[in-house]
């Protein structure tokens, strides 16, 4: 599987911006919104997210196959935004959070995020969930099935011990997968493979359908980026300008894990 490689903000949409734009009431996400906090970074705050459903569109089962899925199937005017692997721990992007109180989710691999693995806990703290993304982010369609459990159970383990819950998603490097994987996930722990609609350039969102626009349940991926790998652009700078593609689409940013029902127990 591979995005196409459209790219720009698309289309624009409507929706609530500005300073007097509703807050959230969604449980798991903030329910005022701080315009000036906005203005700080450069930015209009995004629509209010509306309270996820009771009934979750995705159910997750405790055994069996996992599913996979790039989007959420809601007809709420929201996005999801994803962020991979942890290689970029800007303090910045910390504070920006703290900020914006916008709700993300992580997908971390070991051999990132090992150099400081407390950087990340900060976010977890705001309620942004941290889920599996292997140990040392191999292409898993080149790896036999042995193999491809070491990946996925041992990034399983160190997140669960340094985290202190065990992820319950699990995102391939590359978006590459294939039976093994969908075998090793399902035996080491998560009870999903995510996938993605989009993905987030340095100022610009990459899209999969022709007219560049944003769907809702859409879940965009971003990556932990500095300077070094955005052309000199920062982890920050590249957030905005992923925050102001969505504001301009008119939709708002919900929490992936509040659309998605967990097994019993998790």
């Amino acid at each position: 599987m591979a995005a196409a490689a459209a790219s720009g903000c698309g289309a624009s949409g409507g929706g609530a911006t500005g300073p007097d734009a509703p807050t959230r009431s969604a449980s798991s996400t903030p329910s005022f919104v701080d315009a000036a906090a906005w203005h700080k970074w450069g930015l209009t705050p995004l629509p209010a997210a509306p309270e996820p459903p009771a009934d979750k569109p995705i159910k997750l089962s405790p055994t069996g196959p996992v599913p996979v899925f790039a989007h959420i199937p809601t007809s709420q005017k929201v996005v999801f935004i994803s962020i991979d692997d942890g290689l970029e721990k800007d303090p910045r992007f910390i504070q920006m959070m703290q900020d914006l109180k916008v709700p993300i989710t992580m997908f971390l691999m070991d051999d990132a995020i090992k150099s400081d693995y407390t950087y990340f806990k900060p976010l977890q703290a705001m309620g942004d969930h941290i889920q599996n993304h292997t140990l040392h982010h191999p292409k898993m369609t080149k790896l036999p099935l042995a193999r491809q459990k070491e990946e996925v159970c041992g990034d399983q383990k160190v997140l669960t011990k340094e985290y202190g819950t065990a992820p319950l998603l699990f995102r391939p490097p590359y978006g590459a997968y294939n039976k093994d994987t969908e075998t090793a996930v399902g035996e080491c722990g998560p009870r999903a493979i995510v996938w993605w609609r989009e993905s987030m350039r340095i100022r610009t969102l990459q899209y999969q359908v022709p007219d560049k626009k944003l769907r809702p349940g859409d879940i965009i991926l971003a990556h932990f980026r500095g300077p070094a790998e955005l052309k000199g652009a920062t982890m920050t700078e590249m957030f905005g300008n992923l925050l102001k593609c969505i504001q301009e689409q008119g939709f708002a940013v919900a929490r992936l894990e509040d659309y998605i029902q967990a097994p019993a127990g998790r």
